[in-house]
């Protein structure tokens, strides 16, 4: 099981978003939690590499089970902890090797190629201040077959 660490930065009516080259879906910033790193280390450092980003006062508002199975056979497993945050110093970049980072309007969000979970947590995460978990489950494609609010 892998850990992964994002955070939903917000700037008014604007949240950055990454495109990431491989699908040209669009997501929060971050990546995998390195060994010995806390959750709130690694997205600092993962936000601060992939878009120039100094973030502060950031807040966990979800944890979720993502699994990508083949009929009943797992073959990925990880957790993702969404943090959330609209205090940051720097500027941010434009492109990276990760991918293109873009400030979205939150009213386009929903029309940004994404994965298919994302599209049920992201609206959760930037209008509440409450912790949100559940559970995703892909095929082996990157199709969501269900996913549940815990």
């Amino acid at each position: 099981m892998r850990l992964v660490a994002n955070c939903v930065i917000r700037q008014g009516d604007l949240v950055l978003m990454l495109q990431k080259p491989q699908r040209g879906w669009w997501s929060a910033p971050g990546g995998k939690v390195e060994v010995g790193e806390s959750l709130a280390e690694a997205v600092v450092r993962e936000v601060a590499e992939e878009t120039g980003l100094s973030i502060t006062d950031h807040r966990l508002r979800g944890i979720f089970t993502i699994l990508r199975q083949d009929g009943d056979v797992v073959l990925d497993h990880f957790m993702l902890f969404t943090f959330y945050t609209e205090s940051f110093t720097g500027t941010s970049k434009t492109l990276t090797e990760e991918g293109r980072l873009e400030w979205v309007p939150i009213s386009e969000l929903a029309t940004r190629p994404m994965a298919e979970g994302d599209r049920y947590f992201l609206p959760d995460i930037i209008g509440t201040k409450e912790l949100i978990t559940g559970k995703f489950c892909y095929t082996a494609d990157h199709r969501l077959i269900h996913w549940q609010r815990e």
